[in-house]
């Protein structure tokens, strides 16, 4: 049994490693003090992704508080069309089109980047490129065979994958620009990593007030101990 779990545990780097593509992942710059970026990553999200995914974990209201952005402000500039400062962050999408035209409903975002992680979701992002024998024109290095369109296209540019023989088969090494987007490299990676920063907020809007209250929590349990250890020596003093 021992050999068993060891083999396992052995093997489950490579399993993860095969599941993600083998592509290496690069790091996100999260911070979930900086509401500038959250509101522009709000933007983008409404622009490009809200059309096919939801994210109905999280209102505008609740977005106007956190990111301390005026009610009228997140209605003219971040919510679409339309929608109610109480509304949840619903794409217009009906489902039952959206899985005639793509094969699948495209899923609910609240929660992706905990489910993902941030640093998958920057790198898949930025990791389409062209494939002629996919449906839709394009791969992705991150998440093969992905039913997604790449709807930064436009943005980023085109891009090819360099591939390199492993074990007799195709990995891919690394992606090539062959046309330049309408923004430069540098501006696409920050766009993208101000989405990110906002898909983080989103999958727990109350995690800068849960690690602040921790604080308070660890000092309360620390203190506990501390009169707990010197209860304890006080009743046990007098036996022997």
């Amino acid at each position: 049994m021992k050999k068993i779990l060891y083999t396992l545990l052995f093997l489950l780097p490579f399993n993860v490693l095969a599941s993600g593509g083998g592509f290496k992942l690069d790091s996100a710059d999260i911070d979930l003090t900086d509401n500038l970026s959250m509101e522009r990553g709000a933007k983008y999200y409404v622009t490009y992704c809200l059309g096919c995914h939801s994210a109905k974990h999280i209102r505008y209201k609740r977005i106007a508080l956190d990111l301390k952005l005026d009610e009228g402000e997140v209605l003219k500039v971040v919510a679409p069309f339309g929608a109610g400062i109480y509304d949840q962050m619903h794409s217009a999408m009906n489902a039952h089109d959206a899985e005639k035209w793509f094969g699948t409903t495209p899923p609910d975002l609240s929660l992706i980047a905990r489910s993902r992680g941030a640093d998958w979701l920057y790198s898949y992002l930025r990791s389409f490129y062209v494939d002629p024998s996919k449906p839709l024109g394009v791969n992705n290095a991150v998440f093969p065979d992905v039913g997604m369109p790449n709807v930064f296209w436009q943005l980023q540019g085109s891009q090819s994958a360099v591939t390199h023989k492993v074990d007799g088969q195709d990995m891919i090494a690394e992606l090539k620009l062959d046309q330049p987007g309408q923004m430069t490299p540098k501006e696409f990676d920050k766009m993208v990593n101000d989405l990110v920063n906002f898909l983080v907020y989103v999958g727990e809007p109350v995690q800068l007030e849960r690690q602040q209250m921790g604080k308070y929590v660890l000092f309360f349990i620390l203190m506990f101990i501390v009169l707990a250890y010197l209860l304890k020596k006080e009743y046990w003093k007098d036996v022997h």
